[in-house]
């Protein structure tokens, strides 16, 4: 996630997760998780309760320490998870879909999520499609996950095999740099959890998807999904008419701004997400943002502004970059727009979500190598290269 330097200087998402369990909108108690990430100090658990027990949105991480703190925590509400008969998930990443798991392998529990969710651990497909640059490469055919039961098999004999560790694909990306895939060090860690934490991240897919613009039921109120791509490509936000409370996960944060993905589905992501943030701040009747990290905030037409006028920023920044640089690849222009404890998969995904947002509006121009690298430069765009 990116620091805003437009808005307030107190970054709320890096606070400690406090021990309170609050009622921060009609039907909704806020608990806070703890979590180590970059830039992140808390995940927010959003606890609905019914008279059949509770909705939980966004259960935090996986693994045995985390469980136990959640479950810590629902116990100062009064809350067992036996009671918790449905988890949400906003988004495919670890500090939300986490704890969905072990909730769903050691009591039975709903889990729902966009139909279009998939884990990190799940093999990606980012598409540029124009004509320019068609980057969606045939699956290699000697690729050791090619569908979801020989994937469950490989993270079986990872979780629960011994000896050497089997060998884990990166995710293959648009732009021809790293991928994303576990460490071997956080693999080795994962072998030493308990089976019902190794069951979770093997139990991680949605029974039940949802759709944009659909309605469900979560506590005693009835939440409108909507799908705001751009962070992920499978993010939703839920939106309480009634009672005017927005869920906005990590689509809108109180004071950085989202991670953009440049392998979420679609051409544009940084498009997509800007699209979706004006969504948003045009809903009627919003008196409540709830957000995955950080505090409730009420102004949400200003805080889409500011995150809007961050990117545009930025979006300013790295097209010098790139009249500075001339042809370069996507980890070069990343290396000089993020600062050097940044650098890696994550900064050069955003630094190309920014790079082909500046290609399609024809500021920038972008060409295949012969090395694999996906190249851009100042200028009007190139030719295709000839196949």
């Amino acid at each position: 996630m990116t620091g805003d330097p437009t808005t307030r200087p107190r970054r709320e998402e890096q606070l400690p997760a406090d021990d309170d369990a609050t009622e921060v909108a009609p039907g909704v108690v806020r608990i806070q998780l703890p979590i180590l990430l970059p830039g992140l100090g808390h995940v927010n658990c959003y606890v609905l309760e019914d008279g059949d027990g509770v909705t939980l949105v966004d259960p935090g991480l996986p693994g045995p320490d985390a469980h136990a703190d959640l479950v810590a925590r629902l116990a100062r509400y009064g809350v067992t998870p036996e009671r918790v008969h449905t988890v949400l998930v906003t988004h495919s990443h670890p500090d939300h879909f986490g704890g969905a798991g072990r909730l769903r392998a050691e009591h039975g529990c709903e889990v729902v999520a966009h139909s279009g969710f998939a884990t990190p651990f799940d093999r990606g497909e980012a598409v540029v499609d124009d004509d320019l640059l068609v980057l969606d490469e045939e699956p290699d055919p000697a690729d050791p996950v090619p569908d979801d039961a020989a994937r469950l098999s490989l993270f079986d004999e990872v979780l629960f095999g011994e000896g050497d560790l089997p060998p884990i694909p990166e995710r293959r990306t648009p732009w021809g740099g790293r991928g994303f895939r576990p460490s071997d060090e956080e693999l080795a860690h994962m072998r030493t959890w308990d089976t019902l934490s190794k069951k979770g991240l093997l139990s991680l897919r949605p029974t039940r998807t949802v759709d944009d613009r659909q309605f469900v039921a979560l506590g005693r109120r009835e939440w409108q999904v909507l799908h705001t791509p751009g962070h992920t490509g499978d993010h939703i936000c839920l939106f309480d008419p009634e009672a005017g409370t927005l869920l906005s996960g990590d689509h809108v944060l109180p004071t950085i701004t989202p991670h953009i993905s440049g392998l979420s589905p679609g051409p544009d992501a940084l498009a997509q997400f800007f699209d979706n943030l004006q969504r948003v701040a045009e809903l009627e009747g919003v008196t409540k943002v709830l957000p995955a990290h950080g505090l409730p905030f009420t102004d949400l037409r200003g805080r889409v502004d500011a995150i809007i006028e961050h990117h545009d920023h930025r979006l300013e920044t790295l097209q010098r970059i790139v009249e500075g640089l001339g042809d370069a690849p996507v980890q070069e222009h990343s290396k000089r727009l993020f600062k050097e404890r940044s650098w890696g998969p994550m900064a050069e995904s955003e630094t190309f979500a920014h790079l082909e947002h500046l290609r399609r509006a024809g500021l920038i121009r972008a060409h295949r190598r012969e090395d694999g690298q996906l190249y851009y430069g100042p200028g009007e765009p190139l030719d295709a290269p000839a196949a």
